[in-house]
């Protein structure tokens, strides 16, 4: 395989030159692959073996589904909800990301996500489901072809028909349920209006049902976006109680079914992570609550609660259903610190939706405020000190969101204010580690801190399961519901950029000790074992990280060698980064689909057509990302403050950055490579120009702290207006 990957690589960088740079850059990324292969091998094992032992269960089990649409582990307690405690106190718990397609999701939208196995929605005003009409001791959805055929919801019934067509049989209570449990006519074999209605709960094999009573009193016109966006607290009470007494009802009339409990749906436009338990016969099920779809142990979609019913039934998935059977796992603690846990999980992803906002546009507006008086006490040559340390403090943020998680803000009584204290204190404890630690003489000193810092949190967090990524400013929440885990958009591009940064700054020292060979080695290896970290399966899973990443790492390598890169080279090293990562997603793909992740998922989207939705909807998300206020002033003033110091470096900077790539030659490799990845990773993430405003926000500061330094060390600087590089600069 390694020889085969060698064979495309290499021959689509144009023909080969025995003993050149060229070749021995490729020999180092492809041997760095090889070796660097083993690592996140076990880091998916690792990340999957949490998973791989659930329980076994029997084909045939009864499964019941409670839907109690907008319930929250806030609304669960001892004295208002004593059902759904004791039930809890017997039951694996989790979150439930109940994400489908709109930011908020109505509880339309949640019962066809599980009717369909996949995130849906019905487009329009969103509101109840429609009243089934009776057929028999069953029911028919009306009109449920209109779905697919005017909703485009091809998906719609899957979860039905594949019952149907296994020979089990559907009970539904409610018109939600009959909704999710409806086969491709509309069909239900059982159903009742209310639980108060059913005479006989084991008539069914699989078993909705709808208690919407926590949001039923407080929508107006069947339209969710009248609910209230946060109702009071005794309101939330009072439907707690409500939802809780009509469970009470008929809980004990289950016999011996599995029973499942979500909280289905949003409620106003306030999204959340809803409650999600699951009690199996015999009891020996308390713990927590979790899935591969999420790679949480206590976090699973709604998609899951499909594969979960199939599952329980012995009925195989279709190949429509992304989600996969949800699985218990033993953990210590009470009852009441398994829900404090959960609820606090819900805090963290609340404070990260409500201030992301607040701290882009914070970001921005310092990136931009910074470059503005940056150019102007550099053209006098003034402040030299304070501009060097806001440099660092500012390349100092990213990776302070992420150590925050480190620290318990989210229990605390003011989580957003401890929140942004502690980035804060972060940011200065790294700005003080960098400036005053004995590497403070050496012009790279500070900037290899804070970059091999950025890469050695992202890259051990990688390592982990992601923990520090989740509930992060800069990284994903599940009440947002993007991603779950893996490498997000953003911190890709600060991995790629920090990793890109400490190599060649390494490389720098060797290329001046006179061995080449060996930095062009140290940038392809180190770059390449995280850019399999980024995109293996389990592990990063980023798709278009890797093709991003691997024209940074050659870009980088060949300047390093002494090499010229052109835009034939660049679109071949583009090239290769597709082919190795579609490799990574058909290994990938041939896993069983249960342990797939979204990169095997879209090799079998390629093989049956369907791949044209989701790369239309990333290339609208990327668009729509080129034009957000609060990232588009990072990219444009850094951008341009970069390009103007890089053509008029005397006019711009008082040739601090010709004077950093005069004393450091090789770091112009690195930022040069950064800035490739940045460009390539805006062009083919959805988050677009989230991406390249990472890079620049965390490059481009920190190769001017250190042209800084230079021009402390008493650099001759180019007069006003020159555009050449300075004379006779020092040894670094």
């Amino acid at each position: 395989m390694v020889a085969s990957f060698f064979k495309i690589t290499y021959g689509g960088w144009g023909s080969p030159v025995s003993g050149t740079w060229v070749k021995r850059a490729v020999v180092a990324i492809v041997f760095g692959v090889s070796v660097a292969a083993s690592a996140p091998a076990a880091a998916a094992s690792a990340a999957f073996g949490a998973f791989s032992a659930g329980p076994e269960t029997a084909a045939g089990e009864r499964i019941v589904l409670v839907g109690i649409p907008g319930l929250m582990w806030s609304d669960v307690t001892p004295a208002d909800t004593p059902n759904l405690w004791r039930l809890a106190g017997e039951s694996a718990l989790g979150s439930l990301s109940v994400r489908a397609v709109r930011k908020d999701t109505c509880p339309y939208d949640a019962w066809l996500t599980v009717s369909a196995g996949v995130r849906s929605a019905v487009g329009g005003a969103c509101g109840m489901a429609p009243t089934p009409e009776a057929a028999g001791e069953g029911a028919v959805v009306p009109e449920f072809s209109w779905l697919w055929e005017v909703r485009e919801q091809r998906d719609a019934g899957t979860l039905g028909q594949a019952l149907h067509a296994a020979g089990r049989t559907t009970m539904a209570v409610g018109p939600g349920a009959a909704l999710a449990l409806a086969d491709r006519e509309g069909r239900v074999d059982v159903y009742a209006p209310s639980p108060a209605e059913v005479t006989q709960w084991s008539r069914g094999d699989v078993v909705a049902v709808e208690i919407p009573d926590l949001i039923a009193p407080y929508i107006s016109g069947d339209r969710l976006s009248d609910v209230p966006e946060r109702l009071s607290g005794d309101a939330r009470r009072a439907a707690a109680r409500a939802a809780d007494a009509k469970l009470g009802s008929f809980l004990p009339r289950l016999g011996s079914a599995t029973v499942l409990v979500a909280g289905l749906s949003d409620h106003g436009s306030v999204p959340h992570l809803r409650a999600a338990m699951l009690h199996a016969p015999g009891g020996g099920t308390a713990g927590t609550l979790g899935a591969r779809s999420t790679h949480r142990d206590d976090m699973i979609i709604v998609p899951d609660l499909t594969a979960t019913i199939l599952a329980r039934t012995g009925v195989a998935a279709p190949p429509a259903v992304v989600g996969v059977p949800v699985e218990t796992h033993a953990t210590g603690g009470n009852l009441d610190e398994r829900v404090a846990a959960l609820r606090t999980a819900d805090v963290a992803g609340q404070t990260i939706r409500d201030t992301t906002g607040v701290f882009f546009t914070t970001l921005a507006v310092l990136q931009v405020l910074f470059y503005i008086t940056a150019f102007l006490l550099l053209r006098r040559r003034d402040g030299l000190p304070a501009v060097r340390a806001a440099a660092v403090a500012l390349a100092s943020i990213p990776v302070s969101t992420y150590l925050v998680n480190l620290t318990p803000w989210a229990r605390t009584a003011q989580p957003a204010v401890t929140l942004f204290a502690a980035i804060a204190a972060i940011t200065a404890a790294l700005t003080v580690a960098a400036l005053a630690g004995p590497w403070r003489r050496g012009v790279l000193g500070p900037l290899t801190v804070i970059a091999a810092v950025t890469a050695a949190v992202l890259l051990g967090d990688l390592l982990t399961g992601t923990p520090l990524q989740l509930n992060s400013l800069m990284g994903y929440t599940g009440v947002v519901g993007a991603r779950y885990y893996g490498l997000g958009n953003i911190p890709f591009a600060l991995l790629a950029t920090a990793v890109l940064l400490v190599t060649t700054a390494a490389a720098d020292r060797l290329v001046r000790a006179g061995r080449k060979a060996v930095a062009v080695a140290l940038v392809a290896a180190l770059g390449a074992f995280a850019m399999l970290l980024d995109g293996w399966p389990g592990v990063g899973s980023d798709f278009g990280g890797v093709i991003a990443f691997v024209p940074g790492i050659a870009v980088t390598a060949l300047i390093v060698a002494g090499r010229r890169v052109s835009i034939v080279k660049l679109g071949a090293f583009c090239a290769a980064g597709g082919v190795l990562v579609m490799a990574i997603a058909y290994l990938d793909y041939l896993r069983p689909p249960a342990s797939q992740t979204h990169l095997g998922r879209f090799v079998g989207q390629v093989a049956d057509g369907t791949f044209l939705p989701v790369i239309s909807r990333k290339l609208g998300a990327m668009l729509s990302t080129l034009l957000s206020p609060n990232l588009m002033p990072v990219v444009l003033a850094a951008f341009a403050f970069l390009v103007f110091a890089l053509l008029r470096p005397g006019a711009a900077s008082a040739g601090v950055l010709p004077i950093a790539f005069e004393r450091a030659p090789m770091l112009r490799a690195g930022l040069l490579g950064a800035l490739v990845s940045g460009l390539v990773g805006m062009l083919v993430n959805d988050s677009g120009a989230a991406v390249l405003s990472m890079a620049l926000a965390l490059a481009v500061p920190l190769v001017l702290s250190a042209g800084i330094r230079a021009l402390q060390h008493g650099e001759p600087v180019p007069a006003a207006g020159s555009t050449g590089p300075p004379a006779s600069p020092a040894a670094a």
